[in-house]
């Protein structure tokens, strides 16, 4: 139940972020968005250094009292293929950056872009394709058997969810005057987090605690991968370099901060 419970939830926020440039575009300037794109890749990438990876590697030797089940190069591989598996969409144009084009949408309506997606379509397709790993990562912490480290994972995820629902939608809201098109874009890229949360729960309910921390390393891959690929763009530019690290680190010390009170909390021992 709570894991539908998660999945729902994710599906509401997404499409609030999807729709909200309607309302909140004019509101939102281009630093701000920034801001908000720093803050949660650092929450996504602490998640995945202090939490996923951990849990996963923990997840792994479950049971074996003379070292890994798999040998550590398998395990290290599995968080790679999720790193390359993102790279590789991103390098046939099925890709998730579009922040920086949405950026000079609100400021002046400028369309000098390095980076032009051709069709909402395209973006909505890269932008679920993305979404799905997301999904993967929250079905297999559910089943990882820590209840704390499942909820973490859930909100790293959910709040990297929303700039990037609201990226979909400011580029709809300047890319095409098609408003079905529009909405169902934003409704396929809504339900591509919950469904692969529901998907990966069942298709790991009866898995091996191996298959499931193998999972979470893939996941925690594509985690890196995005967290990295949202904020590069504005970390080499000169002009807001700086500031777009402070927000990262930002996002990384508040997970972090709320890591240590969860654990100081509740009882984060690995009893699997």
């Amino acid at each position: 139940m709570e894991t539908v419970l998660v999945a729902a939830a994710v599906f509401v926020l997404s499409l609030l972020g999807g729709f909200g440039p309607r309302v909140f575009a004019s509101r939102l300037s281009e630093q701000r968005l920034h801001d908000i794109t720093g803050v949660s890749a650092g929450l996504l990438l602490a998640s995945a250094l202090l939490v996923v990876i951990p849990e996963g590697f923990d997840l792994a030797t479950a049971g074996h009292e003379h070292g890994f089940s798999d040998e550590p190069v398998v395990l290290g591989a599995a968080i790679l293929a999720g790193f390359a598996l993102m790279l590789v969409l991103e390098g046939f144009g099925v890709g998730h950056d579009i922040h920086e084009e949405h950026h000079s949408h609100v400021e002046g309506h400028g369309h000098g872009h390095v980076h032009h997606p051709s069709s909402m379509g395209v973006v909505a397709a890269g932008l679920s394709v993305h979404a799905m790993a997301d999904g993967l990562a929250i079905g297999a912490a559910a089943l990882s058997g820590e209840a704390a480290f499942g909820v973490l994972v859930a909100v790293a995820v959910v709040i990297h969810r929303v700039p990037a629902a609201f990226s979909l939608g400011l580029f709809a809201l300047h890319e095409t005057v098609d408003r079905t098109r529009v909405a169902l874009g934003i409704i396929a890229f809504s339900l591509a987090t919950p469904a692969a949360i529901l998907l990966t729960y069942l298709a790991l309910d009866e898995a091996s605690e191996r298959w499931i921390a193998l999972a979470l390393l893939f996941s925690a891959g594509t985690f890196v991968y995005v967290a990295t690929v949202d904020t590069l763009p504005a970390i080499h530019n000169p002009a807001t370099g700086r500031r777009s690290v402070a927000m990262v680190v930002l996002g990384a010390v508040i997970f972090a901060a709320v890591f240590i009170m969860i654990d100081q909390t509740l009882d984060f021992s690995h009893g699997h």
